[in-house]
């Protein structure tokens, strides 16, 4: 069972790393796989954008080049600069995250946590949040 207050705890953590000089949103994302390692993620923006990376891909691709692949959950938080925990909104990762996450999870038992506080989340997985989505083509 993955504690989700203390994945949101490691996602609140990671945020404050985010580097954001353009945007001012900082987002922070926890990946936790299966066998109960965390890797976190903060979005690192570019002033050309293209190369912005996303804090949930910064946090797969972390795990993913220490030889990580099964993965259980992801929390995500996110919001402007300074705002209080509980204050801000939802922050639903991107399509670009969904797919890579499509690549390597399994899209009907991946959960993805998006959380406003420690106590007020909500608790999706990656098919709920992209039903359509594009999945790879598994030989």
């Amino acid at each position: 069972m993955i504690d989700y207050k203390a994945l949101i705890r490691e996602a609140y953590i990671a945020q404050q790393y985010a580097y954001i000089p353009y945007s001012n949103w900082a987002v922070g994302a926890a990946l936790v796989t299966k066998s109960g390692k965390v890797y976190r993620g903060c979005n690192i923006e570019s002033s050309t954008f293209t190369p912005t990376n996303c804090a949930e891909r910064t946090a797969f691709f972390k795990a993913i080049s220490e030889g990580e692949k099964d993965f259980a959950a992801i929390a995500v938080v996110g919001n402007a600069k300074g705002t209080p925990i509980g204050k801000g909104d939802y922050c639903p990762p991107c399509g670009v995250c969904r797919q890579v996450m499509a690549e390597f999870c399994d899209a009907d038992k991946f959960e993805i946590i998006l959380a406003r506080s420690y106590d007020d989340y909500k608790v999706y997985t990656l098919s709920q949040l992209l039903p359509l989505i594009s999945l790879p083509i598994k030989k």
